[in-house]
């Protein structure tokens, strides 16, 4: 894979900040907090600014048009109680004014709605893209424990659910503030002449089906957030179990040629089984907890049906108060207990939003603090090399297991050189490549890469995007930089001839290259962007005796003025390599210890491969 890569020496070596906490230790208003942050950088904020002032606009105007529609309730239903047919005809024509205007406000709020959904998805999936894909910050967040599982899943699933539930919820919420500020109004003044006739005396109580439609709803409220309140956890730990039984569907179907091979459909079918019962298991409790709570908020849904009539009728069959009258009253009663009891009908999403809101700002969080991971421990020193070379000096990798270092306390390679970097068998290898690259950056000594230098990193797995084999070769350049001579020059040099007529295919769909295939199309990318700095872990190793000489032969040619570092085993008969470098495990006792994070910490866990 070819790679531009610049030394990071402020994101290896910054401060730490402050610890990230687990998902049950951080407060609801630091995971706030978190996202208000996201929204401040997010690129189209201004827009979601504009479109929550006019939805804002759409709902205040309607609130009017739902006043005015109230109102029309008292002379509509008095004509009928006076059988005025032409008063009735009249109110007609006003009902269809009123509601005309307010279809067409409904449909605007819709659209503002949806909007700005799509536009808070957009916000934060790319802040959440964006920090993501800072140089290393994947990598570290894939080695930092179960938070670094599924990342695609939080970017995808739970930004979309976060921006569609935050969406609804908040226009919700407004929306029925502004309702319950304009009828409370409206209802005090209609039950202000409520006047109970109770053993001879008169009651006159102010505000009367103001105060039974707070008791109303806040008891409604009240036990709705008793029953509903375990659906935060449950939904938590369902997304969880859920993203672990998606990936390990696309676990086994990434490798299922090598499960084949080894007759472990059995096994796997036992993992995917455990992993089904898991999942099935969380959606029983769940659909029991909504089971429950729909036992709440369904029975308060009937008893509205009649309450309002209920409350008010004691002062219409004193003859108080007129038919019309009294469906005015039972109309604002509805428009403030609709208001009232939005947190009981949305207790289930408010439950699923915390859930959400949970598992996006921990993992934006463990992104962020990626960096910080292991805080305590020693850090390799990353530079700009003096001049044209690569210099690494007392070099010695932290591990969880231990520590390697190279044997040469001083190394300096120049543009040219072919070093192969070996070690014994036991001795892993891997890590020198990721600290060359700023991956792993714990440990001591100093690493200077060449200031502003053309380098190429090349894993034991290259890289290729999405795409036809000509773009591949081509990447990161667009398709077309290089002559078709030169793509059909690269491809017969390394011993893929049968691929040189078809550049216009896709390489994953249609060619179906094998792994020493794609080894090889890595390094014959190598030979049309010809970067002055080559550092390969172990891609050549799987290759046979042929194919190895093959490839050794095309990088002299090829990349004859660059500088080629290998890490690998020695192979006989090599004399392409005209220096070697030992990778050693540290003497006991001098090793480093790579201290357990302290500051990057997981939020619900997810069972790993």
């Amino acid at each position: 894979m070819v790679e531009r890569f610049a030394p990071m020496p402020h994101d290896m070596n910054g401060k730490s900040k402050k610890p990230l906490e687990t998902d049950d230790e951080q407060p609801f208003f630091d995971q706030l907090r978190m996202m208000q942050r996201a929204f401040v950088a997010s690129p189209v904020r201004k827009t979601i600014i504009w479109l929550s002032i006019g939805i804002i606009t759409v709902i205040l105007a309607t609130a009017f048009g739902q006043i005015l529609l109230n109102r029309w309730y008292k002379p509509f239903y008095d004509t009928l109680e006076r059988r005025d047919l032409s008063a009735f005809l009249r109110q007609f024509i006003t009902f269809g004014q009123i509601a005309g205007t307010l279809l067409v406000l409904n449909v605007l709020q819709t659209w503002l709605n949806q909007w700005i959904r799509i536009k808070l998805r957009e916000g934060l999936t790319l802040d959440l893209i964006g920090e993501w894909m800072k140089p290393a910050r994947a990598f570290r967040l894939a080695n930092a424990g179960s938070i670094g599982i599924n990342p695609d899943q939080r970017v995808h699933e739970d930004a979309r659910h976060l921006a569609d539930l935050t969406a609804g919820l908040t226009i919700g919420l407004f929306q029925s503030g502004i309702l319950l500020a304009s009828f409370v109004g409206v209802l005090w003044s209609l039950s202000a002449g409520f006047i109970f006739h109770v053993g001879g005396y008169d009651l006159n109580i102010p505000g009367y089906m103001v105060w039974a439609a707070f008791l109303y709803a806040g008891t409604a409220a009240a036990v709705s957030w008793f029953v509903g309140r375990p659906l935060v956890k449950i939904n938590g730990d369902h997304y969880a179990r859920e993203a672990a039984l998606r990936f390990s569907l696309m676990r086994v179907n990434e490798h299922i040629e090598a499960v084949s091979l080894s007759s472990g459909e059995g096994n796997e079918k036992r993992r995917l089984q455990r992993d089904l019962a898991s999942v099935l298991e969380i959606s029983n409790r769940l659909m029991m907890a909504l089971t429950r709570l729909t036992w709440v908020t369904s029975g308060y849904g009937w008893l509205t049906v009649v309450a309002p009539i209920v409350i008010a009728a004691p002062v219409y069959f004193n003859g108080d108060l007129s038919f019309g009258g009294l469906m005015m009253a039972v109309g604002a009663f509805n428009q403030v207990n609709t208001s009232l009891r939005w947190f009981v009908d949305n207790i289930d999403g408010i439950a699923d939003w915390r859930a959400t809101l949970l598992r996006v700002a921990a993992f934006r969080s463990a992104i962020l603090m990626t960096d910080e991971r292991h805080e305590n421990d020693k850090r390799i020193d990353f530079a700009k090399a003096d001049g044209d070379r690569l210099t690494i000096d007392r070099l010695e990798i932290a591990l969880p297991s231990g520590c390697i270092k190279l044997a040469e306390q001083h190394v300096e390679i120049r543009p040219g050189d072919r070093v192969l970097v070996t070690s014994e068998s036991d001795v892993e290898k891997a890590p020198f490549f990721r600290s060359l690259a700023g991956l792993w950056p714990w440990g001591q000594g100093r690493i200077a890469l060449p200031d502003g230098a053309d380098i190429a990193f090349v894993p034991r797995t290259p890289y290729f995007p999405p795409g036809t084999l000509e773009e591949v070769l081509s990447y990161p350049e667009n398709p077309g930089s290089f002559s078709k001579s030169d793509l059909v020059s690269v491809l017969s040099r390394v011993g893929l001839s049968k691929l040189q007529n078809s550049f216009d295919q896709d390489m994953r769909t249609k060619l179906k290259l094998n792994e020493v295939e794609i080894r090889l199309l890595a390094i014959a990318r190598l030979g049309l962007h010809k970067p002055r700095w080559v550092i390969i872990d172990e891609t050549l190793d799987t290759l046979d005796r042929d194919a190895y000489q093959q490839v050794l032969t095309f990088m002299e040619q090829a990349l004859g003025h660059a500088a080629v570092v290998n890490i690998g085993r020695v192979a006989s008969g090599n004399r392409y390599f005209t220096r070697v470098l030992q990778l050693q495990s540290s003497p006991a006792g001098k090793t480093i210890r790579l201290l357990r994070p302290k500051s990057l910490r997981t939020d619900n866990p997810e069972p790993a491969e």
